[in-house]
């Protein structure tokens, strides 16, 4: 498979659009956030940074995402947890380092639970940028409006301005609902590896008190947080990237 170039599984009656470069183990495995999609800033950072390791590195879209298909309003956590573990099996092999931005750290979080369960031990580390996991839980639900909550009830949905698309952000019912059974912040998080946290102190979307609540979550001693004074929720700048690959560079070295 060229990394360039999408090949389509079907999982649910989804066409899930997978890039792929083979290479070295561990991989790296690019999980994306909230309508974002495979060939956004850091993930393509990621994959010239892998492509010049030498190392593997898988990425998909989650359906309703990118060029994969289904409808984004159809969505759940869920849904996109048994898209992600199906491309996971289909074309990973041995250690991997998971590297999940925004939602797409709950994500991670989940795909541990689940691969740990059914006794898949391939997980060596995580990255996680921006960590929103339960974020329908911890920052949504909290703050809706009676407007927002009237929408929910009566059309199945509610709709948002977003800052980084022409678009609207479109949070469903069924999306909140099935955020509550995935939750993973409720107790303390055994990941079976070493994790990296990076955080902006200046991301307007997910607040710094939640990376730091999900720290305390896990094991102290497999856990760094880096806290980054001007860093945004994108962390795409030069020196967030910069900062991205050292902190999964980092864990391919322990995990070799």
């Amino acid at each position: 498979m060229n990394a360039s170039e999408p090949v389509f599984i079907d999982v649910d009656g989804a066409a899930i659009a997978v890039r792929q470069a083979r290479g070295s183990a561990p991989g790296i495995v690019w999980l994306g956030g909230y309508k974002s999609d495979m060939l956004g800033t850091k993930a393509e950072a990621l994959a010239a940074w892998t492509a010049g390791e030498g190392r593997a590195y898988l990425r998909h879209d989650y359906s309703g995402h990118g060029e994969s298909g289904g409808d984004f309003a159809d969505g759940t956590i869920s849904k996109w947890l048994v898209e992600s573990l199906a491309v996971f099996r289909r074309f990973s092999k041995g250690k991997q380092i998971l590297v999940g931005s925004s939602m797409g750290a709950w994500i991670a979080l989940r795909m541990v639970q689940e691969l740990r369960q059914a006794d898949e031990d391939r997980v060596a580390g995580l990255v996680l940028l921006a960590p929103a996991p339960d974020f329908t839980v911890e920052l949504i639900e909290p703050v809706l409006t009676k407007a927002q909550k009237r929408d929910l009830s009566k059309k199945g949905f509610f709709a948002e301005p977003s800052d980084y698309s022409d678009e609207p952000y479109i949070y469903t019912r069924a999306l909140i609902e099935d955020g509550r059974v995935n939750r993973v912040m409720t107790g303390p998080i055994d990941t079976h590896c070493p994790v990296h946290i990076l955080q902006g102190l200046a991301d307007p979307d997910v607040p710094s008190g939640h990376a730091l609540k999900l720290a305390a979550l896990l094991p102290s001693d497999d856990v760094t947080l880096s806290l980054i004074p001007d860093g945004d929720h994108r962390l795409s700048r030069a020196e967030d990237l910069d900062m991205l690959k050292r902190a999964v560079g980092d864990l391919v070295k322990r995990a070799a």
